[in-house]
């Protein structure tokens, strides 16, 4: 495994500093640069842990904490390991952070991420690559469609409400996306039933986006992330092979 740099770093916004994790490959040299968003459970050590082995994969790798609005990561005491019976206090915690971020919000969001790592000596010329977790997968997918002159490859894993009848779904960006996408679609998903599935595979299918959508059988909402009990390590693997296969073709 590739040696990696990791800091913690302070990027102006529209809105005020949003922290967050920076990690690249050691030497000094530029790496194509990926924007990492996280899950609803935040910036925290399993997913520095998570960035880092992306980085020791040759890529410069930013991980923002999406609520800074609400305050410096983690911005709710988490445990070690989270389970079931913890999930509706977390998410009841993170309620007014949830409220900050709103699709107006997220998307001046990206255009500071995106411009602080093409300042980046560490990042190198080019396109970005995006990938998203839970929530963060509708945050890679309207990423992608607001600056597609920026992003030419973006992921979600076990993302949530992507395909939505809300005015402001993110799916209502595939007009917009000239990257190519991959999602890993967690099976029996509530935040993203079969249904959903169905209408973004026609959106992007109808506007001629390059995309694959998987379903992983048997893997539950979040099995991307190893310090909860959702965690399947086959499916993670399965999504490291996926993700990287995905950069590889474009960054």
């Amino acid at each position: 495994m590739t040696t990696v740099s990791t800091s913690t770093i302070d990027i102006p916004t529209r809105d005020g500093t949003a922290d967050a994790y920076l990690v690249h490959p050691g030497g000094g040299a530029p790496h194509p640069a990926v924007l990492l968003y996280m899950d609803a459970f935040g910036l925290r050590p399993a997913l520095r842990t998570f960035a880092d082995r992306l980085a020791s994969a040759g890529y410069t790798v930013l991980v923002p904490n999406v609520f800074y609005r609400t305050g410096r990561a983690p911005v709710v005491e988490l445990p070690d390991f989270i389970d079931p019976a913890q999930r509706p206090d977390l998410f009841k915690s993170l309620g007014p952070a949830f409220q900050a971020l709103t699709p107006e919000n997220a998307t001046r969001d990206a255009d500071a991420y995106l411009r602080y790592l093409a300042g980046l000596a560490q990042a190198a010329e080019g396109p970005v690559g995006v990938t998203g977790y839970c929530m963060g997968g509708a945050l890679a997918l309207r990423t992608a469609g607001a600056h597609p002159d920026r992003v030419a490859a973006a992921a979600g894993f076990h993302a949530a409400n992507l395909a939505t009848d809300a005015e402001d779904s993110p799916h209502l960006s595939a007009d917009r996306i000239t990257a190519e996408l991959y999602f890993g679609h967690a099976d029996e998903d509530p935040g993203m039933p079969p249904e959903q599935v169905e209408l973004l595979e026609r959106t992007l299918t109808a506007a001629g986006v390059r995309h694959r959508t998987e379903v992983y059988a048997g893997a539950p909402h979040g099995f991307t992330q190893s310090d909860t009990a959702a965690h399947d390590p086959a499916a993670e693997e399965r999504h490291w092979e996926a993700l990287l296969d995905l950069f590889r073709r474009n960054l």
